[in-house]
């Protein structure tokens, strides 16, 4: 038969420290892993939770309510439109306002300059 180990305080163990070294790091690389993944583990956790309540608040929301935001954003979008359309409107009108002093103006020399035809008396034929 084998004989029984026995094992006191006064055993005396020997080891390469090559060996300790690779034990320590060993350890400490699990105890590294274990923390990033029990932190991986509490960060998915409370997004779910976020998550979770972000779909409860929204099933709270009544039909009347979604369909008053839909009619507030096309409300929002026809409201951008109406602002790009009076903007091109004020442009126009500056346009059109110079080009009715163009041709007052024009329409002005052209009633000199028959007048001053006539009065050279070759307005006649």
């Amino acid at each position: 038969m084998s004989k029984p180990l026995k094992i006191s305080e006064s055993a005396a163990v020997q080891m390469p420290m090559k060996t300790v070294a690779s034990l320590i790091v060993l350890v400490g690389m699990g105890v590294l892993g274990y923390t990033e993944l029990t932190s991986r583990l509490v960060s998915l956790e409370t997004s779910r939770e976020l998550f979770t309540n972000d779909l409860l608040k929204k099933s709270e929301q009544l039909p009347t309510d979604q369909e008053q935001y839909m009619l507030l954003e096309a409300v929002f979008s026809d409201v951008e439109k109406l602002q790009k359309n009076q903007e091109q409107n004020m442009t126009n009108k500056v346009n059109i306002e110079f080009l009715r002093d163009q041709l007052e103006k024009a329409l002005k020399d052209i009633e000199d300059l028959k007048d001053k035809v006539r009065a050279n008396g070759n307005g006649t034929h």
